[in-house]
């Protein structure tokens, strides 16, 4: 059996580690805000549809430990958080090849494949 004073610390820790608020976190999860208020005040027990909403929005949030206290929270890092976060992003973009084409005369003709070709030896196809 689930006990509910610890099932409310355990929703109020996930709504404190994304620093939610209680309105805030109820529209992230998809119900109303008086269903969070009725949770965390003891007077309504969660729902299964209630824990599911949690578990798909908040993948760090482990069901066995929602649950039952048992095993870690967060199962993972925040995403925004990353081991490479002090690292600089750089952005690559692909070289853009310069297309020299020459106008064919033979305008009944359909392109079959479009091969482009890079100076670093990879290639891209395109079919229309």
């Amino acid at each position: 059996m689930i006990n509910s004073v610890d099932f409310t610390k355990r929703l109020q820790k996930i709504i404190d580690y994304y620093s939610e608020s209680a309105s805030s976190f109820a529209e992230k999860i998809g119900v109303q805000r008086s269903s969070i208020s009725h949770i965390l005040s003891g007077r309504n027990k969660p729902s299964l549809d209630f824990v599911m909403k949690v578990l798909s929005t908040y993948p760090e949030v482990e069901l066995y430990w929602l649950m039952n206290g048992k095993g870690d929270f967060p199962s993972k890092p925040k995403i925004s958080e990353s081991p490479l976060s002090n690292t600089p992003e750089t952005k690559t973009t692909p070289p853009q090849p310069d297309l020299n084409i020459a106008s064919h005369s033979d305008s009944d003709q359909e392109i079959d494949k479009i091969v482009i070709f890079y100076k670093n030896g990879t290639f891209k196809s395109y079919k229309p």
